[in-house]
């Protein structure tokens, strides 16, 4: 009995998991396509103007993308070096930075 109830469970856990990656798509989707509307709007800096006043002054490390959170108005720039993490957090209205955190 056991073994079927194994042959049952394991490929509805391996639906589940296969699902987030899509899940996880959607939601980048969806910051993306906030970004874009508010920026359209003319209400925050694009993405690309953000990028250039800020991958300057982080040179030695490398850059790994950005969030957008709408409900902030924030972009958060993802960097690593040396093997750490350290997100930027800008205001995306005046591309100031707002916050540095590892």
């Amino acid at each position: 009995m056991k073994p079927l109830r194994a042959l049952i469970l394991l490929p509805l856990a391996t639906l589940a998991f296969a699902n987030a990656p899509a899940l996880a798509q959607e939601q980048t989707r969806g910051e993306q396509g906030e970004a874009r509307k508010d920026a359209q709007a003319g209400n925050i800096m694009r993405s690309g103007e953000i990028e250039a006043r800020i991958l300057p002054t982080m040179r030695d490390a490398e850059y790994l993308g950005f969030a957008y959170d709408s409900s902030a108005k924030a972009y958060r720039l993802k960097f690593i070096r040396e093997g750490r993490v350290t997100y930027v957090d800008v205001d995306a209205r005046t591309g100031r930075i707002i916050g540095r955190s590892r």
